[in-house]
């Protein structure tokens, strides 16, 4: 048994069985000696539903797990050289894909015994968009052992709805509006500025959604690790508990084998007395009887 193989085999568990077979594993480390290795699995922390969700996708499904990574880099370098044209195919295909995807876990993840809700899917959906925009959130996810659901670093997803147009396309549209009439050219520039205020408009409601989506999944983190923590306290308190429980277990046995050897004592000592008194009795009886044989030997 080694720690790779454990680890391995404990992130591919269902959450709620993680924390028993990881105690159980710690226990047989330890049982065989090697003290590093059970301190090394105990430490191991019990993953999120969503967390679980997601190591499963990348386990089950391994081709779309690597066409997930082949979109993020290709969303990666048209995001850093300003493609615009083939950064919106991407996005596009971005879209569908962690859908799809994220979909798919939820239902992996019923197959397996696990239900989960759309609260669960979301945060997967959230994980999968970090795998597209770093490449060290992509690394992680693909060992498959997360422990909580990564998040997207700030401003890759609303950069995504904001992208440049292709090249040349005001040049077309000034071509088109010289060869239009002043009013509707006029026209067309209003709805155009409309459309555009109202792209901005949505696309900084989406970037104040996208942040209020975080800080309520930062919070959720913080309120899952302090029930982790809790819930680490409580197990020790058990163990702890389970150990004081063995010690008394063990000092009843010790008092009740003393006990047993006060009680054959009181018995043998109660039997030396019973035998001293008849012992006695019959003396007395012996003393009687040579006293009245005396006094009639005296009479005679």
């Amino acid at each position: 048994m080694d720690l790779e193989s454990v680890t391995d085999e404990l992130y591919g568990l269902r959450p709620d069985r993680f924390t028993a077979a990881r105690n159980a594993r710690a226990a047989e480390a330890r049982k065989a000696g090697d003290r590093a290795l059970a301190d090394a699995v105990r430490a191991l922390r019990r993953p999120t539903l969503a967390a679980w969700a997601s190591n499963l996708l990348v386990r089950e499904q391994p081709e779309e797990a690597r066409a997930l990574a082949a979109l993020g880099e290709g969303l990666r370098r048209a995001h850093q050289e300003l493609d615009g044209e083939r950064l919106r195919a991407l996005s596009r295909q971005q879209h569908v894909l962690v859908t799809a995807l994220a979909r798919q876990a939820r239902q992996l993840a019923a197959d397996a015994g696990q239900p989960v809700g759309e609260d669960v899917q979301y945060e997967v959906e959230a994980t999968l968009h970090a795998v597209l925009a770093d490449p060290a959130a992509a690394e992680e996810w693909a060992a498959g052992r997360l422990v909580k659901p990564l998040s997207a670093p700030v401003g890759f997803t609303a950069a995504l709805t904001d992208v440049p147009a292709p090249a040349g396309w005001r040049d077309a549209e000034r071509r088109t509006d010289r060869r239009a009439a002043e009013e509707p050219r006029k026209e067309e520039e209003r709805r155009s500025e409309e459309q555009r205020r109202e792209r901005e408009r949505r696309a900084r409601e989406l970037r104040e959604e996208l942040r209020r989506a975080e800080e309520e999944a930062r919070a959720r983190e913080e309120e899952r690790d302090r029930a982790e923590a809790d819930e680490e306290r409580a197990e020790e308190e058990f163990r702890e508990a389970g150990r004081r429980v063995e010690a008394l277990a063990e000092e009843l046995t010790e008092a009740e084998r003393l006990r047993r050897t006060a009680d054959d004592a009181v018995r043998a000592a109660r039997r030396r007395l019973q035998e001293a008194e008849r012992g006695a009795r019959e003396a007395r009886h012996r003393a009687r009887d040579a006293a009245t044989r005396a006094e009639r030997a005296a009479g005679r």
